[in-house]
């Protein structure tokens, strides 16, 4: 393929790329305190992909009553809304009956306009598109960006429904599709346990606004502790919230501050929440615990900013956007030694990368932080480069170009992992 030369290789040609993400309307607008949303990655791919000089026509289901068939997003993006059931949200099982008919719609509109390559998102998507593409000879490539054997081995006490045939349904969509694109190096293992070889497997990262997460800017009101941590992300118990309150109790004058969940009026309906409060109060710290509650994507990087360390104690995590946000902003971060965050955090680089469920560790690492001014500073001027240089969306937008040619065009070689 021709063009001028990108990162040492040649750019691909002008290509027509549909993207099928089933539930991720791009359109949909930002919710969560996690920039990592699903609609918000698969608008911000599309975008770049676009701004390389390619058309990106996005297939998402309708999910509200008058919504057009077609609607711009950007010059060369189109998100066409695909009716397949009823135009309402709807929950994972009652979506999965709809793909049938899904798959039935892409089959009439790629009759008529074949894409090149075809890129869906989430196992429903590639289930729905598999006998489509397949059907008219569109090659196609899998982002899973979570993968059902992983969320069972560590949500098995609340990670919600998820169809009992899952893996069998994600293992066919691997097996049957002709490449997958993994978020991180840890899920290329996870495939291989499914019986997806690895040569048909490229890494590439999610990637992270570096415009929007800057370390200028303005910078949310402190408390009257001498030092701030910032958790971000859902209430769920796998997130680790539990050890950075455990944590809190050997770190004297900090404070940590944790965004997400419901609005700051219905925390006190969650029951996580008032579990993780009695936590704090019984550890003797509830005075230096705050829940703000889910923001508006434009109050999180003031946030971020005014943390001097941000924490990502998960018990696991697909991929995990905070900690590229944190960094982009130039902040240090302390993240459990888990899944994408072997690729993120640098450690000693950018951060801290310490065991799972280990409060001490966690608390070690942050206090050696804390205790130098000079650290933290170095960590986060590494943080941001390594966020320009390696995440940015264009950077993510060449590598996902580079596994669309991998399938196109034979002897092609794809980013087979991120270098750390």
């Amino acid at each position: 393929m021709g063009g001028a030369p990108v990162n040492g290789r040649s750019t691909a040609d002008s290509m027509a790329i549909a993207i099928v993400s089933e539930h991720a309307n791009p359109l949909a607008t930002p919710g969560g305190a996690d920039g990592g949303e699903p609609h918000v990655r698969v608008a911000r791919l599309a975008v770049a992909l676009a701004g390389r000089g390619h058309r990106v026509t996005v297939h998402t289901r309708r999910d509200a009553p008058g919504l057009p068939d077609v609607v711009p997003l950007c010059e060369g993006v189109e998100v066409h809304h695909v009716p397949a059931g009823p135009a309402c949200p709807l929950t994972e099982d009652e979506l999965l009956p709809h793909m049938a008919e899904f798959g039935r719609h892409l089959t009439r509109v790629w009759r008529i306009r074949q894409p090149d390559i075809v890129h869906t998102h989430f196992w429903m998507s590639g289930l729905a598109s598999l006998r489509a593409a397949g059907q008219l000879g569109i090659p196609l490539v899998h982002t899973f960006h979570a993968l059902g054997t992983v969320a069972r081995r560590y949500e098995a006490a609340g990670g919600g429904a998820r169809p009992a045939d899952l893996v069998v349904r994600e293992t066919e969509v691997g097996l049957a599709c002709d490449r997958v694109i993994a978020v991180c190096r840890d899920e290329v293992g996870e495939l291989a346990l499914m019986g997806i070889p690895a040569h048909k497997i490229s890494v590439v990262p999610r990637g992270v606004d570096t415009d929007r997460f800057t370390p200028l800017g303005l910078a949310a009101q402190r408390g009257p502790a001498r030092y701030r941590l910032l958790q971000v992300g859902p209430l769920a118990a796998h997130k680790g919230i539990a050890v950075s309150i455990d944590a809190l109790t050997r770190l004297p004058d900090t404070e940590l501050v944790v965004v997400g969940g419901p609005a700051a009026g219905r925390l006190g309906d969650d029951p996580e929440v008032r579990r993780l409060l009695d936590l704090a109060r019984d550890s003797g710290v509830a005075d230096r615990v705050r829940f703000t509650g889910g923001v508006p994507p434009a109050a999180v990087p003031p946030l971020i900013r005014s943390a001097d360390v941000v924490v990502c104690p998960a018990d696991y995590e697909p991929f995990g956007s905070v900690p590229l946000e944190a960094m982009a902003c130039g902040r240090p971060v302390v993240a459990s030694a888990v899944g994408g965050h072997l690729d993120t955090v640098a450690d000693p680089g950018t951060g801290r990368l310490v065991p799972p469920h280990s409060p001490a560790a966690l608390a070690h690492a942050v206090g050696g932080l804390l205790s130098s001014p000079g650290t933290r500073r170095d960590c986060g001027l590494s943080g941001r480069r390594r966020a320009l240089t390696r995440f940015a969306w264009p950077r993510v937008a060449a590598m996902t170009e580079q596994a669309y040619e991998a399938v196109l065009v034979p002897g092609e070689v794809a980013p087979a992992a991120l270098l750390v």
